[in-house]
């Protein structure tokens, strides 16, 4: 099963990022696809973070929308939303260790100990610090 990272959600959302298409037909083609594939829970509260907050996007999104595009994304019968189980504790302990995720980190470890508990087997994502937590395979889909 493949995960998405919140960057994926946020160009799916903005037309003026630079993988707005692409990422739009990459979600679009997972949410109608038969496969499995999943959000971590972290990543859908960031992505209302990043698209509704007015200094970082200039008008920023209106939230009835994005929850909008929220909803059809959950209603997706392949969608599995990845959130902590009775094993997350060893996980988010053991990569918060390993990386000393401190910081920003802080958050993409408990992105990184959620795709561990529940097998993802790839997490895609344009974000690079992914490929420093051990035993998680990251890749960015727009990359040529």
């Amino acid at each position: 099963m493949i995960a998405i990272d919140t960057n994926i959600l946020v160009y799916a959302r903005r037309e003026e990022t630079p993988h707005h298409g692409a990422a739009r037909r990459l979600l679009e083609n997972l949410a109608q696809g038969s496969l499995p594939w999943a959000i971590p829970w972290p990543c859908i509260y960031e992505f209302i973070r990043v698209v509704t907050h007015p200094r970082v996007f200039d008008p920023p999104s209106n939230l009835e929308a994005v929850l909008d595009d929220l909803e059809s994304l959950l209603d997706s019968p392949s969608l599995v939303l990845l959130g902590e189980g009775p094993a997350h504790r060893g996980h988010f302990i053991r990569t918060v260790v390993s990386m000393r995720a401190a910081g920003n980190l802080a958050h993409d470890a408990h992105i990184a100990a959620l795709v561990l508990e529940h097998g993802v087997s790839e997490l895609l994502t344009a974000d690079r610090d992914f490929m420093r937590f051990k035993g998680i395979k990251s890749r960015d889909p727009f990359e040529a």
